[in-house]
């Protein structure tokens, strides 16, 4: 199972960090990844000073995740990980 952990801190909450969940949770659901991939909340993740919020797919620490390029890090980042 690949984790997935989405920043919750205040700099990310404030760059959108729940619309980010809500959109890794459609996209689970849409593709019946629920029991590939594990979608956790995560205090800080030590990358503040980009745009963007903060995730953790595995030990890979991804910046800058927005809601315009969410599609294109799900697919980099996550769908990669699931062989």
């Amino acid at each position: 199972m690949t984790s997935v952990s989405v920043c919750i801190g205040s700099s990310c909450h404030l760059k959108g960090s729940y619309e980010v969940i809500q959109l890794f949770k459609e996209e689970i659901k849409k593709r019946h990844l629920e029991d590939k991939i594990e979608l956790k909340g995560a205090f800080c993740l030590g990358d503040c000073g980009h745009d963007g919020v903060c995730i953790k797919v595995g030990d890979k620490v991804v910046h800058g995740v927005t809601a315009e390029n969410f599609q294109d890090v799900f697919a980099k980042e996550v769908l990669s990980q699931l062989s």
